[in-house]
């Protein structure tokens, strides 16, 4: 269980790591993207906002893997995987607002909710 577990908080890392940075770094190509394959137009993110969704995103990336690299008890890892949990209901709102798929949104809810149920001391 503790490699089922160590691959899905890689998978998860990964994932928001490469997001978190794209928003930050490549802001207006990631809009131009997003606003082409959209029909409801303008995204209604400002720059300053992404950049912040962009840092939450890879503030918890790391949460999830370097505490235990460290060491340190799972608690923040826990802490990271419910921070992203609840970025991902945030974000699945927002894209059923825009009247888009929130499927990536909530495989990746499940996917922290699986480490936090994994990782919560017994």
């Amino acid at each position: 269980m503790n490699g089922l577990l160590w691959i899905a908080q890689l998978i998860l890392a990964g994932v928001f790591l490469l997001v978190g940075v794209s928003k930050i770094v490549a802001y207006e190509k990631l809009v131009k993207v997003l606003e082409a394959r959209s029909k409801t137009g303008p995204i209604g993110m400002s720059r300053g906002q992404a950049a912040v969704v962009g840092l939450l995103e890879i503030a918890g990336a790391l949460g999830v893997i370097i505490p235990a690299y460290l060491g340190t008890p799972y608690f923040f890892v826990l802490l990271a995987a419910g921070g992203l949990a609840l970025l991902m209901v945030a974000a699945g709102i927002y894209h059923l607002l825009r009247q888009e798929s929130a499927a990536p949104s909530v495989a990746l809810f499940l996917l922290a909710l699986f480490i936090i149920v994994g990782r919560w001391p017994r």
